[in-house]
């Protein structure tokens, strides 16, 4: 059964697309909740949870007195952030492409982080991508997700798509945190032709635990970074 999407969640992906598209840039001020109230037809709590949600996600900052005022998407590149890369860069620098459909399958032995018998028995989904920062190779990435609760999940469109995004809108699944180790490493021969930079050269290589709003469900995430261009930004 398809889950009915709060009313916040609406509005606040609303306020959120305007802001990440230009509609509202840096410093302006959001409408008054009182404004945000009549325009939607929501209650005074309702608009205050999409405000709430858009200031943990730092997108804006409350003053007093004056309201909402937008902060607009965290500079750098958010690879560290749980607001996640596409929403740093923008979709007009960013292009993902797929390298191995999303397809469910057992976890590999051994795994970067202990996983409980519930994820073990519901197996894995894996996704392999390649990001790129103005047509520059930036990001090999390997996902793991439970599969678990995530109907139709395989059957989406990935390509140029934020993973964050589709998790967040069509499954009502936030990023709110998470555990991660970084480490030095070297391009061995098949990092170094999809990042396209010498075999042997230094990288870095991030493992991820991406933990999320929904009770029981997390993530994972193992990235190799080409930082010759771009350092990595972002907060938990």
């Amino acid at each position: 059964m398809k889950q009915s999407i709060p009313q916040y969640r609406k509005l606040y992906e609303v306020l959120r697309t305007q802001i990440i598209s230009g509609t509202y840039k840096i410093g302006d001020l959001l409408p008054s909740e009182n404004d945000l109230c009549a325009q939607y037809g929501i209650t005074r709590p309702t608009v205050r949870h999409a405000l709430d949600s858009l200031l943990h996600e730092g997108m804006i900052r409350k003053h007093r007195g004056k309201g909402s005022i937008v902060q607009g998407p965290p500079n750098g590149i958010g690879i560290l952030s749980i607001s996640g890369t596409t929403s740093a860069l923008g979709k007009h620098n960013l292009r993902t492409r797929i390298l191995s459909k999303p397809v469910i399958t057992q976890w590999p032995e051994p795994f970067i982080f202990p996983l409980t018998d519930t994820f073990r028995q519901s197996g894995c989904i894996y996704l392999e991508r390649l990001r790129l920062v103005n047509d520059i190779p930036v990001f090999y990435d390997l996902n793991f997700l439970p599969n678990l609760n995530l109907p139709r999940f395989c059957n989406r469109k990935f390509e140029d798509q934020s993973l964050f995004d589709i998790l967040r809108k069509a499954f009502q699944i936030e990023v709110t945190g998470g555990e991660q180790r970084i480490r030095a490493t070297r391009a061995d021969e098949t990092i170094a032709t999809f990042l396209n930079v010498p075999s042997g050269q230094p990288i870095l290589h991030l493992q991820r635990k991406l933990m999320t709003n929904r009770p029981g469900f997390y993530f994972f995430s193992s990235i190799y970074c080409n930082t010759v261009e771009h350092a990595l930004y972002g907060t938990f």
